[in-house]
C-alpha cells in the first residue's frame, strides 16, 4: 500500500515479497541514474531492496551483500555501472579514502548505498532516501526526494502505481 506524504512517498510492506517489489518498482520507474540512500535498523530489509532493484535493473549475476566487501559492482542489462556499498563497519568518512569513490561520480550510474549516514561527505549526494523500519510483523517504507531527479522518479512511480 502507498501514501502519498508531503515529502514523499511511504508504503506499509507485509512481508519480503512487498519489498522487493518496492525495488523492482523503483527500477522500473528509473529512467537514468539514481543515488539512493537506504536508511534503518539491521534486518530492516535494505539489502533485500537492493537485491530487487539490481535484479530488475537485470544485473545477471549473483548479487552479494557488500557488508564485508563494502562496495560491489555490477553491469545492469543497458551496460550501466551499479555499486552497492555498505557502510556499516565504516567508522569515519575518511576511511571511504581508498575505495575509489571517484568511480561513483558517473551521473549516469546506480549507486545504492547502506548506511549512508556513516559515509556522509565522501559520498556523491543522495537523489533518493529510503527509510525502512519494523511495523509488526511487515516494514514501513518512506521514499524521500533530495533532488530533480530524485523527485522525477517519485512522480514516475506515483503515475505507475495510479495505472496499477
Amino acid at each position: 500500500m502507498c501514501t502519498d506524504e508531503s515529502t514523499g512517498q511511504s508504503w506499509t510492506l507485509p512481508d519480503e515479497m512487498a519489498t522487493a517489489a518496492l525495488g523492482e518498482s523503483v527500477a522500473l520507474a528509473l529512467d537514468g541514474g539514481l543515488v539512493l540512500y537506504l536508511y534503518g535498523p539491521l534486518g530492516a530489509g535494505k539489502t533485500s531492496f537492493a537485491r530487487a532493484l539490481l535484479t530488475a535493473l537485470g544485473v545477471g549475476e549473483r548479487i552479494k551483500s557488500p557488508t564485508y566487501t563494502l562496495l560491489e559492482s555490477y553491469r545492469t542489462a543497458a551496460d550501466t555501472p551499479a555499486w552497492h556499498l555498505d557502510l556499516y563497519r565504516i567508522g569515519d568518512p575518511g576511511e571511504l579514502e581508498w575505495l575509489g569513490l571517484d568511480a561513483l561520480e558517473d551521473p549516469a550510474a546506480v549507486i545504492l548505498v547502506e548506511w549512508a549516514e556513516r559515509g556522509l561527505g565522501a559520498l556523491p549526494a543522495a537523489d533518493l532516501a529510503l527509510h525502512l523500519d519494523y511495523a509488526g510483523e511487515g516494514r514501513q517504507a518512506l521514499l524521500q526526494a533530495h533532488s530533480a531527479r530524485g523527485r522525477h522518479l517519485l512522480g514516475r512511480l506515483q503515475g505507475a502505481a495510479l495505472q496499477a
